[in-house]
């Protein structure tokens, strides 16, 4: 007599909070943290604290010399779109508009894809 042993499938699909739509997953996070504010539990940064975190983070990302030569080489990009878009060359001590309100999204991806590609 064989034993055969017992094989239990699960489904490889997300399960439980990630298998939730979005607007369900918002709103159980509000409702958690709307808990959390009236137990006390909620920590709150004061003015140092966050000033101290986000030293921290930029200190992290700005350890990668790449990644911030990309982050600079994108804005060039969006800058050099922009002032195309206006027609003219700004003055240098002249403030140009941010991107979201003045370029063309599909400008800047376009910019942005061109430049990827060359780096690659």
């Amino acid at each position: 007599m064989t034993i055969q042993p017992v094989i239990l499938s699960r489904a490889t699909g997300a399960r439980g909070f990630a298998a939730m739509d979005q607007k369900k997953q918002k709103e159980i996070a509000r409702r958690g943290g709307l808990a959390a504010q009236a137990l006390g539990t909620a920590h709150r940064f004061s003015p140092e604290e966050a000033r101290q975190a986000g030293r921290k983070g930029g200190e992290a990302v700005s350890g990668n010399r790449q990644h911030m030569a990309s982050i600079g080489r994108r804005g060039g990009v969006a800058r050099h779109a922009l002032r195309k878009s206006q027609g003219s060359q700004a003055p240098a001590n002249q403030q140009v508009p941010t991107i979201s309100t003045a370029v063309p999204v599909d400008m800047v991806q376009a910019a942005v894809a061109n430049d990827d590609d060359a780096a690659a």
